[in-house]
């Protein structure tokens, strides 16, 4: 592993820069897969949605990794960071304007490209759950069940952004407030969703929430990952670590079981690195739902004190071509790990890169799914007078 070069150092040679700022800089010229830009925040409208404008945010760390977030949904539209020889590219899935989301062919099978997802992510059974004794029917998207918040969840959303500079660290908060019903969830909630770049090359997600009753909450980011920044069409070569010894069975209508399984012994298990396309259409059970591959959430071996806030490693992702190391932290208990399975190339996305099966992988760090409806299982019951609080954490390097 070693330190990212400063980009404005490789392609700036004595270039001033600045400890933030709050608009573009080039240094003149073109090439490379990403501005040339000063460490700090910019804004640049996006589009209208319902004739209200929605915000494109820059965030840029003093090692010229590029952030993009739209307050549409909260999504990370592009995210730039350096190879091994200090090249920049664009490692996230996604589309250059707002019209790609909302295009029909986007959301008739809906990929949640770098989504804020909530309340809910993955899937509630029927999309019903009891809860204090009363039975609660939430909006059905998935077939009967109810999948990452419903037909208008917080993907869906127009997000109110607070941009915050400082010397080492840029952050871009988000807000939203979901009334109480909003897609048959009970209670006002009031969420927050920080994301923060660093001059570590840290990407942190910080996510806040209060409600005025109680109601299942249970949010995530839904980016899509491809560390060869679309040098390789998908993410088969990528070599992925979890350590996590269980996963959650699924049956064949693709919802959990209840039975926490072992890894050991199966495709599932990615206690040591593994190249995700070498067992991805194994003869295995839990492999042959109607697309193939993962699409799993695993229970983390946590590596912090029982308790403890402090995010533990919950992933490892390698991409040899390039030297890319993502490094995933989180507060959550689990990872729910996907493979793109869905992907079927009809998108087609920024640099008019069509996107096939695999073509990314996401790493959504959450409680496991349909826990409503597993009382066993850890609770995402968010009651009055608590704050839901949990970070993620994507630290990038090279090797």
């Amino acid at each position: 592993m070693k330190t990212m070069k400063t980009i404005r150092q490789l392609i700036c040679p004595g270039a001033l820069v600045p400890a933030f700022a709050l608009t573009l800089v080039s240094c003149g010229g073109g090439g490379g897969n990403a501005p040339a830009t000063a460490p700090g925040i910019t804004k640049q409208n996006f589009g209208q949605l319902n004739g209200r404008p929605v915000d494109l945010y820059t965030l840029t760390n003093t090692n010229g990794i590029v952030a993009k977030i739209t307050t549409y949904g909260g999504i990370i539209t592009e995210l730039h960071v350096p190879d091994r020889n200090g090249a920049p590219g664009d490692i996230v899935l996604g589309f250059d304007r707002l019209d790609g989301y909302l295009t029909p062919a986007y959301k008739k099978n809906n990929p949640y490209f770098g989504a804020l997802i909530g309340r809910y992510c993955t899937r509630i059974t029927k999309g019903q759950f009891t809860l204090d004794n009363t039975h609660y029917q939430l909006t059905p998207n998935d077939g009967p069940n109810h999948l990452h918040g419903g037909a208008s969840g917080f993907n869906t959303k127009l997000w109110t952004a607070r941009p915050i500079p400082r010397s080492d660290a840029n952050s871009l908060e988000l807000t939203l407030t979901s009334p109480d019903g909003d897609e048959g969830y009970p209670g006002t909630l009031h969420v927050t969703v920080t994301y923060t770049l660093t001059d570590a090359n840290e990407l942190k997600i910080d996510y806040r929430a209060t409600t005025d009753k109680p109601t299942p909450f249970n949010p995530t980011n839904h980016t899509y990952f491809n560390l060869s920044a679309g040098a390789q069409p998908t993410i088969a070569a990528h070599e992925l670590t979890l350590p996590a010894a269980t996963y959650t069975e699924m049956d064949d209508a693709w919802l959990p079981t209840g039975n926490l399984a072992p890894v050991a012994g199966t495709p599932m298990d990615f206690t040591t690195p593994q190249k995700i396309g070498a067992r991805l259409h194994d003869n295995y059970p839990d492999l042959k739902h109607d697309k193939g591959g993962y699409a799993h959430s695993w229970i983390l071996d946590k590596n912090t004190a029982p308790g403890s806030l402090a995010p533990a490693l919950a992933a490892t992702v390698y991409e040899p071509e390039s030297g890319r190391l993502m490094e995933v932290f989180t507060t959550q208990p689990a990872m729910h790990f996907y493979a793109g399975s869905y992907l079927d190339g009809t998108l087609t996305g920024k640099r008019n890169i069509t996107y096939p099966q695999y073509a990314g992988l996401c790493l959504e760090t959450q409680h496991l799914p349909d826990s409503p409806n597993h009382p066993a299982w850890p609770t995402t019951i968010l009651r009055p007078g608590q704050e839901f609080q949990s970070q993620t954490i994507f630290k990038f390097s090279t090797k």
